[in-house]
């Protein structure tokens, strides 16, 4: 009976550690802090971290107050200029901000319409700014406070880590009419890293970035109120693998572009985005969903092997003044600082014909010089944009739905067409549009998938595309293995053949066959040098693919 009664208190007082909430008020972060899973940390007012490191362990989580002690109108997470956070979750245990009274562990009390029951994330850096001064604040704080200030001289900055995050209900009103966007970049560098970071349910814009040149990679902006994803001021950074999902009550464009304020500071914006897809509100949807990408006040930027469909209005407006009226973002198309190369566009309310006339994707600016949108005509054909339907598995905006796959069919243009990625040290090679191939990079740590909006990914897919009309790819042997296996290779003719190894992010690792001339019959290949995991060996021929899935232990 003792030790029974002594188990039963151990179980309470460890039921107890995990419910503590620690309340943290702008008095309590002056300096380097470590933020435990065992605790929830309840944000009361503007919280800025002023020097030091904020470290926030994997499984943390982080709630803002509705109603703050102070005179602040909302509780917000702000890492100002010189200070940095080191928040690094993982899939299985990702680092939570939410409301006050979001039960984490109920998926069904707040949904997607549950937004602006707190503030939000603020990182503040030494980038530069397209701006009219060097530096800048963030809108909605008190003019005056000096902790706000973001901008300076250097693009390199280093404001911390975040990876695998969410960031959930957010965007209350930092002062009347300002409301705050759920992860706001003001001026950060490109050294600070931003991974697998997901806004949903916001009051206001998902994502936002005021100049700085930050890089940031699996992003997910899901049923945000206002834009999902928002530049200005002169950001310079990199983005790959982005995706969008709007509701059908309140949203935006996806993408709300601005070049520098004024529209001839310099820098303008101008960053470089792969792999992104963009689902709207619907075609049939109510909300304002202006357009899928609106560029203006002379924004540039690329997107390249992204798929943009079911939204309610046009696709594109690229802002087009009178001459009179300065400079544009058509100027900077026509001058190559904007590219949209090698897309996908489906599904518009207003139409699929490139066209601005009745049933056409396009929006001219009232007034401009060029009512038909021609220049965008002639750049989108000639840089190998398709309207095609992208054949995803599943749309849906419905919670516990799983009817939400983005992932192409099998036969989608998808995958096929891409350009080639930028090579640098933060794009990953890949030959596919969209944000998504075999796997569900978004699953497990995001609201999305906790929720129930996520569907089943083919994974792989392998053993259905593993033989076609032209050639068989058979199953390597062994497999599992360790340090070399075997493909057969059958062609029904002579042929041009490709083969290569992807890991689970559809990122290629090595070219097994590179353009090789290659007689009917069968071949033997030999696969070796992989470090242990999933792999996907895919093999090419004559524009058909056939894939095996193999592990490598260690």
């Amino acid at each position: 009976m003792k030790k029974f009664t002594l188990a039963i208190f151990s179980i309470l007082v460890s039921l107890f550690a995990v419910s503590q909430t620690v309340i943290i008020t702008d008095d309590d972060l002056t300096g380097d802090a470590t933020w435990t899973s065992d605790n929830v940390y309840l944000l009361d007012g503007f919280v800025y971290l002023e020097e030091g490191t904020l470290t926030i362990e994997a499984g943390t989580i982080i709630k803002g107050k509705a109603d703050p002690t102070s005179e602040d109108n909302a509780s917000a997470l702000i890492i100002i200029q010189g200070a940095r956070i080191e928040a690094i979750g993982s899939p299985t245990a990702p680092i939570i901000f939410t409301a006050e009274f979001d039960d984490v562990n109920d998926p069904a009390d707040l949904d997607e319409t549950d937004r602006g029951l707190w503030g939000g994330v603020i990182l503040l850096g030494e980038g530069r700014l397209g701006f009219e001064t060097e530096t800048s604040s963030v809108e909605g704080i008190p003019e005056g406070e000096l902790r706000a200030v973001y901008g300076g001289t250097n693009d390199a900055d280093n404001s911390g880590i975040m990876k695998y995050v969410s960031i959930r209900h957010g965007g209350a009103e930092l002062s009347p009419g300002d409301e705050i966007n759920g992860l706001t970049f003001g001026g950060v560098g490109s050294e600070t890293t931003i991974e697998h970071i997901e806004v949903f349910g916001n009051d206001d814009d998902g994502f936002e970035w005021f100049g700085g040149a930050v890089e940031c990679k699996y992003l997910v902006s899901a049923f945000n109120k206002d834009d999902a994803f928002d530049y200005d001021y002169g950001w310079r950074g990199k983005g790959q693998f982005w995706f969008v999902i709007q509701a059908t009550d309140e949203a935006d464009n996806a993408g709300e572009h601005d070049g520098s304020k004024p529209d001839d500071a310099a820098p303008f914006s101008q960053p470089v985005i792969y792999n992104a897809t963009y689902i709207g509100s619907g075609v049939d949807a109510e909300t304002k969903n202006s357009t899928c990408l609106h560029f203006r006040d002379n924004a540039g930027g690329t997107y390249g092997n992204s798929i943009f469909t079911d939204f309610a209005n046009e696709a594109i407006e690229i802002e087009d003044l009178e001459a009179a009226s300065g400079v544009d973002s058509r100027e900077r198309m026509e001058d190559g600082d904007l590219t949209l190369t090698n897309n996908i566009w489906w599904g518009f309310g207003s139409g699929d014909e490139l066209s601005t006339a009745d049933g056409g994707m396009l929006r001219a600016t009232e007034g401009g010089e060029d009512p038909d949108a021609t220049f965008l005509v002639d750049h989108l054909t000639s840089h190998n944009n398709e309207i095609t339907d992208p054949k995803l598995k599943g749309i849906s905006r419905e919670i516990a739905s799983n009817g939400l796959i983005p992932q192409p069919r099998e036969g989608s243009m998808a995958y096929y067409n891409a350009a080639a990625t930028p090579s640098d040290d933060f794009f990953t090679a890949v030959d596919f549009r969209g944000a998504f191939k075999y796997d569900n990079w978004a699953a497990e740590w995001t609201a999305v998938d906790e929720y129930g909006y996520f569907g089943e990914f083919d994974v792989i897919g392998i053993n259905d595309y593993a033989t076609n009309d032209v050639a068989a790819l058979g199953q390597n042997y062994p497999n599992p293995f360790r340090n070399t296996t075997t493909f057969d290779v059958s062609l029904e003719d002579n042929a041009v053949v490709n083969m290569y190894v992807c890991d689970m992010t559809g990122k290629v690792v090595q070219i097994v066959i590179n353009n090789a001339f290659m007689t009917e019959g069968t071949h033997t290949i030999p696969v070796s040098g992989l470090k242990p995991g999933a792999y996907t060996c895919i093999l090419s021929v004559e524009g058909r693919t056939a894939s095996r899935r193999m592990i490598v232990t260690p």
